[in-house]
């Protein structure tokens, strides 16, 4: 295939990880989802050590301006410098959540795939019955079940959103596992004398890591909007460590009295976080995936 998207590299037969690899775009237009991810970059440099402020009652609740340009918050603080500080953290969780929610989920996803057509039925029919047991149950509530019980911190908000989050991965493993069994090159190395997790780890999962990845970031945006989910309900994070969920939480009641920029300006900024994160994601989309 030619053109956007993914291509097909001559020789992906013998290097699996080399399968697909992005061709340039079209018009010579540039590589303008490098912009994005500038944006995603610069929020996180920009957020390191913006939310030093001390607290300036007298600057209560002022309105945008040149000086403030999202107003201040209900203690006087900058809140464009909070909204930064707090969409740092917000996108730290999201990255650290999908990592380890797609790990859970390769892992059993690999175990389900790697045992269903080799004796071990019962294991992968156990761990589909986990899975569909996860999926029953909303995200949200059992989320919100597992920071009540570990205590609002940064870790239990990161651990609810990955075990809430890690069943689309396994499916996709394991689906792609099972479509591989038959393949020519799998068969040759089992006749070859090779073990099963030799298959599995140097063949296998080495063709499915690339859906991982797109799998992966893709999550991440709802990963942090689930963070802001459970911070508005206020389940999240500490005030020394404000989300973005976290400030919109905490204004509230500024929106009744009147003070709309509080909750409104970070709220769009957490819009636009997520969608950036979520187009960085779609040109990673394959159009077409080299197959062994």
């Amino acid at each position: 295939m030619t053109g956007d998207g993914w291509r097909e590299v001559a020789g992906a037969r013998s290097r699996p990880w080399a399968g697909t690899r992005r061709a340039e775009p079209r018009g010579g237009s540039g590589p303008w989802w490098a912009v994005l991810g500038g944006v995603v970059v610069l929020v996180l440099l920009l957020g390191a050590g913006a939310d030093d402020q001390r607290a300036d009652f007298a600057q209560a609740f002022l309105p945008p301006s040149a000086q403030h340009p999202f107003g201040t918050d209900q203690a006087g603080r900058d809140l464009l410098a909070r909204s930064l500080a707090g969409a740092r953290v917000s996108l730290l969780v999201g990255l650290v959540a999908a990592l380890v929610s797609s790990v859970v989920g390769v892992v059993v996803g690999g175990l389900a795939g790697s045992l269903a057509t080799r004796g071990g039925g019962v294991v992968d029919g156990v761990l589909m019955r986990v899975v569909d047991a996860v999926n029953a149950l909303p995200h949200l509530v059992l989320g919100i079940v597992i920071v009540a019980l570990l205590g609002p911190s940064l870790g239990s908000v990161i651990l609810s959103v990955a075990l809430t989050h890690w069943t689309t991965t396994a499916r996709l493993v394991r689906a792609e596992l099972l479509a591989l069994e038959g393949v020519g090159f799998v068969e040759a190395a089992v006749g070859a004398g090779a073990g099963r997790w030799w298959v599995l780890s140097r063949h296998l999962l080495a063709h499915v890591m690339g859906r991982v990845v797109l799998a992966t970031v893709l999550m991440v945006p709802h990963a942090i909007m689930h963070e802001s989910a459970l911070s508005f309900l206020g389940l999240g994070l500490p005030d020394d460590q404000a989300s973005l969920g976290t400030i919109i939480e905490q204004s509230r009641t500024a929106v009744l009295a009147g003070h709309w920029w509080p909750a409104v300006l970070p709220g769009l900024l957490l819009v636009a976080l997520s969608l950036v994160v979520f187009v960085l994601g779609e040109r990673l989309r394959p159009v077409s995936w080299g197959r062994s």
